[in-house]
C-alpha cells in the first residue's frame, strides 16, 4: 500500500455540527458588549435584502467553483466559518481579487455578510496600536527561545523556572500587564510565540500580529486568506547577527501555508499543501534544519452530513518543504487513493477509503530521524490500519518507519449524529480521533517513550524503536469532543494530562473525569489527580474541564479550562497555586474592549522572563466566544 500526507478534521456529534456551522448563533448569550451586544443580534442579522442580493451575487459569481469545489475553491461551509471582514478582505485585496473584479464594493460586502451570516461589525472591529516609527525595534540579541509549538523538538510542552522566570515561590504575584483585541473575532485559537523582543501570534479574522512584547503596540499587521488557527512558528537565527532574515510560519483554515519576514511582515512564500476543496492546516507547521513540516487535515467530515454529498474523498498527510524556499520536498498520505464504492441511499457516489486527518504537529525524534505524529479517523468506509493510530516517519524520505493503531474500524462523519445518516459508514464511528499533539520523552529508567493522548480518554506510551505498546492508561471518559483533546506537557518522569470530557449528546457507561492528571512516564501510573471543580454556576457554555494546551515547568503547570480560568498547579501535588478568571471585559492597548471566554484548541500558554501570554475566547464547539490575549508579568 502506498501513502502520502493531508490534515486535521473536527469530529462533532449533532450539536457540535450545528455549533460548527453556527458557532455565532450559539455563542451569542456569551457575547460581550464589545461585541456589540451579539454576535447574531438585531444589529447584526442579515435582511431579507442582504439575503436575496447575497444568494443572487453567489449563485452567478462564485457557485460555479465553490459548490462543486473546483480550482481549488474552499466549500461554501468552510467559508462560512470565516467573519465578512475577512471574506470582503479575499474579495478586494487578497485572493478573490481577480475572480471578484466584475463586483461592485456593494456586492463584495453584501456576497461576504450572506456567506457569514451576518452583518458587519458583529464580533467588533478593534484595530490594533501600531508602534511608531523606529519605537519598537527587532531585537537581534534574542532568537526564538522555543523549537516551534511543542516547545522542544521532541514537543514537550515544557520550559525550564530559569526561562520562563515564573515558578513556586512568585506565581502568586503575577498581574495582567497588557491586553490586545483580536478584531472581528470570537475565537483565538493561535498559539503565541516569542522572539526580538516581539510576540507573534495570528487571529480568527486571519490577521497576524508582531506585537511590541513591553508595550503591545504592533510592528506590522499581516492578512492571511482565512482563519489562522495553528500556532506561529519563527526561525532560528544566531545571537546579535544583524544580517539574520527570520520567517515567520503559519497556516490557515482554508489549507494555505505561509512564510512571512520576521522583520517586516512582507510574504516570502506561499503554498498549499492539499487541493481538496476541504483541505485545512490546524497543526502548526513543524520547523528543523531547513525543513518544514506541515501537517494537513480537513473539514470533509462536516461537508457529508448532506446526503447528495458524495463521500469522501479527503485523505490526510504529512508534507515536507524547504522552509526557504517553500518547495515541495515529499508528502505522505494516510490512505490510498479514494475510489468509488457504490452509491448511498439516494444515489450519490460513496468514495472510500478516506480520512486519517492530522490535525496536531509531529514531534522530532533527532535521534532516530523520526517525526511520531497521530492521526485521526476515517471517514468512510473502508477503515485502513493508519486512522486512530501513532505514526513514524522518516524525516529525509516521508516513509513511513512503524505504525501502531490504538483503535481499529473508526470510521465516522457528520451524517452518524444527523437526523438523517445516509453518508454515515457503517462503523459508525466511535470517532475516536487523536488530536493532542504526541511527545517523545526520555525517563530516568533510559528508556524512550513515545506519549499520544486520544479522545477515548486513553494515553498510550510507545515504544520508538518498536512502535510495540508499553502501557496504557484511561485518564478520562472520553469522547466526541471530549477525552484528551488538545495537548500533554512532559517533564522528566511525569506527563500531565488535561482532560475536557465535556456532554456531548452521547451516553457512557462510567463518569465524566474533566480535570488535570500527572503520570508516571515509565509506567503509566498515577501521581496526583486534580479533577476539575464545577464553577460556571449556570453561566452558557460554561464546562468544567481542560480541552487545550498545557505548559509545564518545573515547577509549575498552566492550564486554560473550559471554563475561562487560566490556572497555575503544583507539579509535584496538582494543587492550584494560581487562577485567574478571564471571562471578563479587557480594556487594551488601543483603548477597544476585549474579553474572554473558554480556552480550547491548540493554544497554551506561554511562560517567558517573568511573563506568562495565553489568548482567551472559543467561540466554536459549544464554548464560550472571546477576542484577547493577554500578557501577565510577576510584579
Amino acid at each position: 500500500m502506498s501513502f502520502i500526507a493531508a490534515g486535521r478534521r473536527m469530529a462533532i456529534p449533532v450539536i457540535g455540527l450545528i455549533l460548527l456551522l453556527g458557532s455565532v448563533v450559539q455563542a451569542a448569550p456569551e457575547a460581550p458588549r464589545a461585541f456589540s451586544d451579539s454576535y447574531k443580534g438585531p444589529k447584526f442579522a442579515l435582511d431579507a435584502e442582504t439575503t436575496k442580493r447575497g444568494t443572487e451575487i453567489y449563485t452567478t459569481t462564485c457557485a460555479m467553483c465553490h459548490d462543486k469545489g473546483l480550482n481549488r475553491a474552499p466549500q461554501k461551509r468552510m467559508i462560512a466559518l470565516m467573519t465578512p471582514e475577512s471574506i470582503h478582505r479575499a474579495l478586494t485585496e487578497g485572493v478573490m481579487r481577480a475572480q471578484a473584479t466584475g463586483l461592485s464594493d456593494a456586492d463584495k460586502v453584501t456576497v461576504a455578510e450572506y456567506l457569514a451570516s451576518r452583518k458587519f461589525g458583529a464580533a467588533g472591529d478593534a484595530a490594533p496600536l501600531m508602534c511608531a516609527a523606529g519605537a519598537s525595534p527587532f531585537d537581534f540579541a534574542e532568537p526564538p527561545p522555543f523549537a516551534g509549538w511543542g516547545l522542544t523538538p521532541s514537543g514537550s510542552h515544557a520550559i525550564t523556572t530559569e526561562a520562563a522566570g515564573i515558578g513556586r515561590a512568585n506565581v502568586g504575584k503575577l498581574t495582567l500587564k497588557w491586553s490586545l483585541a483580536f478584531p472581528n473575532a470570537i475565537r483565538a485559537r493561535s498559539q503565541p510565540t516569542v522572539a526580538g523582543g516581539a510576540i507573534f501570534v495570528g487571529s480568527h479574522d486571519g490577521t497576524v500580529f508582531a506585537l511590541d512584547r513591553a508595550t503591545g503596540c504592533a510592528r506590522w499587521v499581516f492578512h492571511a486568506s482565512a482563519e489562522v488557527r495553528t500556532g506561529i512558528v519563527v526561525s532560528p537565527w544566531t545571537k546579535d547577527d544583524k544580517a539574520a532574515r527570520p520567517l515567520v510560519y503559519f497556516g490557515d483554515l482554508i489549507g494555505n501555508v505561509y512564510a512571512v519576514d520576521a522583520l517586516t511582515g512582507n510574504r516570502i512564500w506561499k503554498t498549499r499543501p492539499d487541493s481538496h476543496p476541504n483541505s485545512t492546516i490546524t497543526a502548526a507547521p513543524v520547523l528543523h534544519g531547513d525543513t518544514l513540516y506541515v501537517a494537513v487535515s480537513s473539514l470533509e467530515e462536516g461537508r457529508s452530513g448532506d446526503p447528495q454529498y458524495e463521500c469522501c474523498t479527503f485523505r490526510g498527510s504529512l508534507v515536507a518543504y524547504d522552509a526557504r524556499t517553500g518547495q515541495r520536498r515529499w508528502q505522505t498520505f494516510m490512505t490510498d487513493m479514494p475510489v468509488q464504492q457504490g452509491v448511498n441511499a439516494v444515489g450519490a457516489k460513496r468514495f472510500g477509503p478516506s480520512g486519517v486527518a492530522l490535525w496536531n504537529s509531529p514531534s522530532v525524534d533527532e535521534k532516530r530521524g523520526r517525526l511520531y505524529i497521530a492521526t485521526g479517523d476515517n471517514y468512510s468506509s473502508p477503515t485502513n490500519e493508519l486512522s486512530d493510530a501513532i505514526v513514524a516517519f522518516d524525516m529525509k524520505t516521508g516513509k513511513i518507519a512503524w505504525s501502531y493503531q490504538a483503535q481499529e474500524g473508526d470510521a465516522w462523519n457528520g451524517a452518524c449524529d444527523n437526523v438523517d445518516k445516509t453518508n454515515c459508514p457503517e462503523e459508525n464511528g466511535p470517532d475516536y480521533d487523536f488530536g493532542a499533539g504526541t511527545v517523545l520523552a526520555k525517563a530516568s529508567d533510559g528508556r524512550d517513550y513515545v506519549l499520544a493522548g486520544q479522545k477515548s480518554g486513553i494515553l498510550y506510551a510507545i515504544n520508538p524503536d518498536t512502535g510495540k505498546l508499553v502501557w496504557e492508561t484511561k485518564v478520562g471518559r472520553g469522547g466526541v469532543v471530549a477525552g484528551i483533546h488538545f495537548g500533554l506537557a512532559a517533564w522528566k518522569d511525569t506527563v500531565f494530562v488535561p482532560v475536557s470530557d465535556v456532554p456531548d449528546g452521547r451516553t457512557y457507561g462510567e463518569a465524566a473525569r474533566p480535570g488535570v492528571y500527572a503520570l508516571d512516564i515509565r509506567t503509566g501510573n498515577y501521581l496526583w489527580k486534580a479533577p476539575a471543580e464545577d464553577v460556571c454556576g449556570g453561566k452558557p457554555f460554561c464546562q468544567p474541564g481542560y480541552g487545550g494546551t498545557i505548559t509545564a515547568t518545573p515547577e509549575l503547570l498552566f492550564a486554560g479550562s473550559n471554563d475561562g480560568h487560566l490556572r497555575a498547579f503544583d507539579t509535584k501535588s496538582g494543587k492550584i497555586v494560581w487562577d485567574y478568571d478571564t471571562v471578563r471585559e479587557f480594556k487594551t492597548v488601543s483603548g477597544a474592549t476585549a474579553r474572554g471566554g473558554s480556552m480550547g484548541g491548540g493554544a497554551g500558554p506561554i511562560a517567558w522572563r517573568g511573563m506568562l501570554i495565553m489568548n482567551s475566547g472559543y467561540g466554536f464547539v459549544g464554548a464560550m466566544g472571546g477576542n484577547v490575549l493577554m500578557v501577565f508579568a510577576v510584579e
